[in-house]
């Protein structure tokens, strides 16, 4: 969309800024100063999603959020692979370029796998993890996520979302444990950006990657054992139809000494259901670790 008038300037008051790539301008927000803390969004959302805990953390902190090609305010290339190993160069060269370092890294979603694909491949300018209703090993001998993948990310689900803009408009409304916290207007800010179907490539293709991308995951898995040291907190929405409680012991044992806040009426999307408690707790969290 040409137009920005339809972002809620009262919630998303940031500065934007870009950042060139490969395949196309990247928009992020930097607001802050002090440590970094990185934050990294998922399917089908943008930076937006964490505007709460930016907000509470911009005091101490330095935040940035990007937006993934194909997301939010990013370029929207036709041309583009939209591939989770492409997204994942993208963040390291802004991380890179903006001249990071010990940075505590905040995922959730596709962030997962994109996030820590950075974190294993660079542990020593890693401080800290914050870990939200992700994975990041391969599922591909799992029934729900090759049903889920073969669907959403075979041809019928990629009609629907091109045509209906389905993932956006149905998927993310279902992944809330509490619907009503998903307000017609709230909602808009996520439908929007994705409002012309010829924008909707990226949202299309990473279902198709929670099985397609198995041999990256495979990859990135074997080698999360240089992370298992770091500092980690786990938040958890126990009502996400997405990532459930066999997720989180995964996380739970690969992070042995991690704290693990499981939140009973959240599902997938914590940072827009439950953002005092999740600000709360990696408030606590940064603080209680301290610079590494």
């Amino acid at each position: 969309m040409s137009s920005k008038d339809w972002i809620n300037r009262q919630e998303y008051p940031f500065a934007s800024n870009f950042f060139k790539t490969p395949g196309g301008s990247l928009h992020y927000i930097d607001e802050g100063r002090g440590q970094p803390v990185v934050m990294v969004h998922g399917n089908p959302t943008w930076s937006f999603l964490y505007r709460s805990l930016i907000r509470r953390l911009q005091v101490g902190y330095r935040c940035v959020a990007m937006d993934h090609l194909g997301f939010g305010l990013s370029d929207k290339p036709r041309d583009w692979s939209y591939l989770p190993a492409d997204h994942a160069a993208n963040l390291e060269a802004l991380i890179h370029s903006l001249g990071l370092q010990q940075v505590t890294l905040v995922v959730q979603d596709w962030g997962g796998p994109i996030g820590l694909s950075y974190a294993v491949a660079h542990p020593e300018n890693i401080a800290r993890i914050v870990i939200i209703n992700t994975w990041a090993w391969p599922v591909n001998r799992d029934p729900y996520y090759i049903g889920f993948s073969s669907f959403v990310g075979g041809p019928v689900g990629r009609l629907l979302i091109r045509r209906y803009n389905f993932f956006a408009q149905i998927i993310m409304r279902q992944a809330f444990g509490d619907k009503s916290k998903l307000s017609p207007n709230l909602h808009q800010q996520y439908l929007l950006p994705l409002a012309d179907p010829a924008d909707r490539l990226g949202c299309m293709e990473f279902p198709r990657q929670i099985t397609a991308s198995t041999p990256w995951l495979y990859q990135l898995w074997s080698k999360i054992s240089v992370l298992k040291e770091k500092p980690a907190l786990i938040v958890w929405g126990m009502k996400d139809i997405a990532f459930r409680g066999k997720e989180l012991k995964q996380w739970e044992s690969t992070f042995p000494g991690a704290r693990s806040i499981h939140l009973g009426r959240v599902g997938h999307y914590v940072q827009e259901e439950a953002p005092s408690e999740l600000g709360d707790a990696v408030s606590a969290f940064l603080g209680g670790t301290g610079p590494a």
